[in-house]
């Protein structure tokens, strides 16, 4: 599996992390690592999550961007390191 990191900025709402969440296992995406921070104002979170999928990550990332809450999501880096299932 490849892993890949991801920067989101989305609103401040009780239901945002649930629905990103989803949307990741939905497109068969597994989350390795996240980190979430209160944005430059009040309204917004930035996520910092490391998602492994054989699949390619440009399809998850459209489906993020299309949630109603969520503002930008970045492809940071795209490691090519594999890892073992």
């Amino acid at each position: 599996m490849m892993q890949h990191q991801l920067s989101i900025e989305a609103r401040l709402r009780p239901e945002i992390l649930e629905r990103i969440l989803r949307v990741v296992r939905h497109r068969g995406f597994q989350v390795c690592a996240m980190n979430m921070s209160s944005g430059e104002n009040s309204d917004s979170i930035n996520i910092a999550m490391t998602v492994a999928s054989q699949r390619p990550v440009d399809l998850l990332s459209t489906q993020l961007s299309k949630l109603m809450d969520v503002a930008t999501v970045h492809i940071q880096h795209q490691t090519t390191q594999q890892i073992r299932a």
